[in-house]
């Protein structure tokens, strides 16, 4: 929904978007890009958390240091959702994936992270 604000004698339109900016952007495979940037996001928590340098946190996860770069700067392409799981675990965290009937029968199911 476009809404108006005026701000110093100027109009501004601006649009209110959703949850998923991967979707709002019009992108490809949006809820898999949303679900590895929130898994990404708490790996570099834990991480920085932990004041983990990138060569330390690598070694931890299996990885080389070129990978650890990647991650912290967003850039998961290089990254399966199994796999940023997978480094969760590393880390020690449990991660569980609940399967439930979709209650929107007008699409195909839904993905998503929901971290504490």
């Amino acid at each position: 929904m476009t809404k108006t604000v005026v701000i110093k004698n100027e109009e501004v339109l601006w649009e209110e978007g959703s949850s998923n900016v991967f979707a709002d952007l019009g992108m490809s495979d949006a809820k898999e890009k949303f679900a590895k940037a929130q898994l990404a996001l708490k790996i570099n928590k834990i991480i920085k958390d932990r004041k983990l340098k990138q060569k330390m946190a690598a070694q931890l996860l299996g990885i080389d240091q070129a990978k650890i770069s990647l991650l912290s700067n967003g850039r998961l392409s290089a990254f399966s959702i199994g796999r940023l799981i997978k480094f969760l675990n590393l880390l020690e965290q449990d991660v569980e994936v609940r399967i439930k009937t979709t209650k929107n029968t007008s699409h195909v199911g839904s993905f998503r992270v929901v971290a504490n």
